[in-house]
């Protein structure tokens, strides 16, 4: 049994779950793995994303550590950019697997379809 912030996970799949887990925060690490990406890019890159989730989600991910937010203030307007951290790149084998698996499930799976 391992807990985190006071709630219990039964095993080391929770675990991860509990970091990457939910419709958007792998998706969100996809995108950085590239590098750093501001707010708006990441909007552009995730259209479905509401702003309020996106919101949510990166705060969510920097408070793990997964993610770093550094905010440039010396010239206006405010920017905001996220990297990974050193904690987060080691998500990087997972995050691979998983799209590989998923570009995988696009071909064999019949109920995806190509829009």
């Amino acid at each position: 049994m391992y807990s985190i912030d006071n709630k219990e996970y039964p095993c080391c799949t929770t675990v991860t779950m509990r970091f990457i887990g939910g419709k958007w925060k792998a998706v969100i690490l996809y995108y950085l793995v590239d590098g750093a990406k501001r707010y708006n890019e990441l909007r552009k890159l995730i259209p479905t994303i509401t702003e309020r989730t996106l919101s949510l989600q990166l705060k969510q991910l920097e408070e793990d550590k997964i993610i770093n937010r550094k905010v440039y203030t010396e010239k206006p307007p405010l920017m905001v950019e996220y990297t990974l951290t050193d904690f987060g790149k080691t998500l990087l084998p997972v995050l691979n697997e998983i799209a590989k698996w998923g570009e995988s499930a696009v071909v064999t799976s019949e109920k995806v379809e190509v829009v």
